[in-house]
């Protein structure tokens, strides 16, 4: 295939916006703030769940402390009760003394649940303070999420903002090139993934850096400046400038 040396050169021009279009490609594939939203989206799911348990446990022992505040009252009340059978002095020898030892006995357990209950206050503080300590380290996460994500859309917007002026560049450059090297182009580009085009500078393709051997070198060096030449190695078309080393 033969094309003009200088509609050859302009390849270099359009291999450098795919170069750079692949590039931002693979930034947004492998765009470390993507990967630091995941860790603190997993930081803020764990940190929201430390919160959900100590809530669970704050209420846990709220729920046993008003049991045990309803145990106490209802030996209060039995106690009140028996208190106003004795002051009523309408009970028999008998009666005043098992309700006096049933009042002994309802002393004994209102103590009892009384240190229970006090026991548990005193967890329920406990646990008031690790919620709160764990609301603060999800409010924490949270925020350190928010940022994340920020950044990530930040970085998302530059690259969108590129791809598009780099395809506004490459749709100026291709527009310049006869059909049949553009499709030539074009269909190399699809083989190796990025360029389709590549310069041959001090006698190495640029493409896959690789030097051309003498017979290669040869070829090129013998070859009509309008003729279409590939590198063996990547199959890129090798644009010859000053620089090649012919």
């Amino acid at each position: 295939m033969k094309a003009d040396h200088f509609d050859q050169q302009k390849l270099l021009a359009l291999a450098a916006e795919d170069v750079a279009l692949t590039q931002l490609a693979h930034r947004r594939r492998t765009l470390p703030e993507a990967a630091a939203v995941e860790a603190a989206a997993e930081a803020e799911r764990n940190a929201s769940g430390a919160v959900v348990r100590a809530e669970t446990e704050v209420r846990d022992l709220q729920r046993e402390v008003a049991r045990l505040e309803a145990d106490v009252e209802t030996v209060r009340q039995r106690t009140a009760k028996d208190q106003r059978q004795l002051d009523s002095g309408a009970v028999s020898a008998k009666q005043m003394t098992d309700l006096q030892h049933e009042m002994q006995s309802l002393k004994r357990r209102q103590s009892d649940l009384e240190d229970q209950e006090l026991e548990l206050m005193e967890q329920v503080e406990t646990a008031e303070a690790t919620l709160t300590q764990a609301q603060e380290a999800h409010a924490a996460a949270r925020a350190t999420l928010e940022r994340a994500e920020q950044l990530r859309d930040d970085a998302l917007a530059d690259i969108a903002e590129g791809t598009t002026k780099h395809e506004a560049d490459r749709s100026h450059a291709a527009a310049t090139i006869p059909a049949p090297l553009l499709a030539l182009y074009d269909r190399i580009r699809t083989q190796t993934g990025t360029t389709g085009a590549a310069l041959l500078q001090a006698r190495a393709c640029q493409g896959c850096r690789i030097e051309l051997n003498g017979r290669e070198l040869g070829a090129v060096r013998n070859a009509d400046p309008h003729e279409v030449v590939r590198c063996e190695n990547c199959g890129r078309i090798l644009v010859r400038t000053a620089e090649s080393g012919l």
